[in-house]
């Protein structure tokens, strides 16, 4: 009868095993992931890794190099060479853009968007390298993981997955990588809209401005940014004849414009909400409950409840929601130490609603500021950005997917505090959806050592490819 014991080769090679076993076991625990990777997910953590070490802040350029980099994964994954095009929209700055073909149906393309560029990050405020992929702890690290080249590696590992599988959607799908939303002269959305637009023409837009909410570990909400606000400058101007400082005048610049801004920052711009802000607090109320909640529907039931508006603006972030917001930013005033302002000037940042005229807002301004010496005026104008309609068509899938991967988590539209790419395609006609499935607790975009949790961006893979099968015809095995 054969023995059972192992003999001694087999138990070497049988410990050997279990210690890789293990030691992957342990490695996957301490990165937050349950299982080893994925060929798809790990395509997206090489795409991801790629796209973070080529640093594309505007100091170094660099988003031609990405570009390029994405446009030769594609075309090595099969991809036609017409439907990847690289476009160059100054030097070292570029987007991409990659098409997987539909059937020929009746409906228009969706366009997956995400910016390649990221703010700047100087090494020495950093405790990590901005420019290296690092996993630790659970988390990804470096320049640009939370905004927005997650989005960006996600858009091309699930792109290419399709093509891998045969996947043939009912309309185009198309991806594209862009230039220069952090800032800078050359964005890659005003290039394409303006001279490629056929590239980009689509029946509506993903985006970044989305994404879920984490809590203490656990997932809140699911959001879809359909709506942001406008961005527009203002300059708030006191002048002054001036003089010898040895001599002062009664009147003075810098006291003058000072006491226009406390006006200004005393004022409260009146609520105004629309379909998006008010599915927001609507659904919101449900989650944050008690006395904010009870506030917020009272908000929504009637803008002018002054005692429900003014609890609910104690939250900034809710503030900022409900109405325009103004604030000062920037200081300039007097010539020299030794003599009397001639001018003062402050420059006041407005986040206007996007169903808000912006002359009205000036007016406002003005009344607020309450010196006819004091001048304010317009710098500029604002890029129109309305809001999008809260269609089925989007939010049925979405919320649909949201079920299946989270139980019981809502969907809740949002508006935008801040500004994306997103507000060219809307001023375009082009509907826009900031959606991702992407959970943050705390990102830390623009911020030193920013992340993202492990874990958060493999569940936004899955969530953003179950929902482009869905929005782009039936699924094939």
């Amino acid at each position: 009868m054969p023995s059972l014991r192992a003999s001694a080769p087999d138990s070497a090679l049988r410990i050997t095993v279990l210690a890789g076993a293990l030691a992957l076991l342990l490695t996957s625990s301490a990165h937050g992931q349950q299982h080893p990777l994925g060929e798809w997910e790990q395509l997206a953590r090489d795409v991801f890794e790629e796209l973070v070490e080529i640093n594309t802040s505007h100091s170094v350029g660099g988003t031609l190099q990405a570009s390029e980099a994405m446009a030769a994964r594609f075309l090595a994954a099969g991809f036609a060479a017409e439907d990847v095009v690289v476009t160059e929209v100054a030097p070292g700055e570029g987007n991409v853009v990659a098409r997987l073909r539909g059937s020929g149906s009746a409906r228009g393309p969706i366009l997956l968007l995400a910016h390649i560029d990221v703010v700047e990050a100087d090494p020495a405020d950093w405790t990590l390298p901005p420019f290296e992929f690092i996993e630790q702890d659970g988390n990804f690290y470096g320049r640009g993981v939370a905004d927005d080249k997650d989005e960006a590696a996600i858009y091309v590992a699930n792109l290419i997955r399709m093509k891998a599988e045969g996947f043939t959607p009912d309309r185009d799908i198309i991806v594209a990588l862009t230039a220069d939303e952090e800032g800078g002269a050359h964005n890659g959305v005003v290039w394409l809209l303006e001279n490629r637009r056929e590239l980009v023409q689509a029946d509506y837009v993903l985006n970044e401005g989305g994404g879920g909410t984490l809590k203490d570990g656990r997932h809140i909400s699911n959001n879809v940014q359909a709506s942001e606000k406008k961005y527009l400058n203002f300059q708030v101007q006191a002048t002054n004849p001036g003089g010898h400082s040895s001599v002062p005048r009664p009147d003075n610049a810098i006291y003058e414009l000072s006491k226009a801004l406390l006006g200004v920052g005393a004022y409260h711009h009146p609520v105004m909400l629309n379909e998006v802000t008010t599915a927001y607090f609507t659904r919101t109320a449900d989650i944050v409950g008690g006395e904010m909640g009870a506030m917020m529907r009272r908000v929504v039931a009637n803008p002018r409840d002054e005692q429900a508006v003014a609890f609910v603006a104690t939250d900034p972030a809710y503030n900022s929601r409900m109405r325009t917001s103004c604030v000062a930013t920037l200081l300039d005033g007097g010539h020299a130490p030794n003599a009397l302002p001639q001018r003062a000037t402050a420059n006041v940042n407005c986040r206007i609603l996007p169903d808000e005229d912006p002359t009205v807002v000036l007016q406002r301004l003005r009344a607020a500021v309450g010196d006819a010496e004091v001048a304010v005026e317009m710098q500029g104008q604002a890029t129109e950005s309305p809001p999008s309609p809260l269609t089925p068509e989007v939010l049925g899938p979405i919320e649909r997917i949201t079920n299946e991967m989270w139980p019981g988590v809502p969907v809740i539209p949002t508006m935008s505090t801040g500004a994306t790419d997103g507000l060219y395609f809307r001023n375009a006609g082009i509907p826009v959806y900031g959606v991702s499935g992407l959970f943050y607790e705390n990102p830390n975009s623009h911020g030193m050592n920013e992340n993202i949790p492990v874990k958060s961006f493999y569940e936004g893979q899955e969530f953003l490819y179950r929902l482009v099968k869905a929005l782009s015809g039936p699924e094939i095995s």
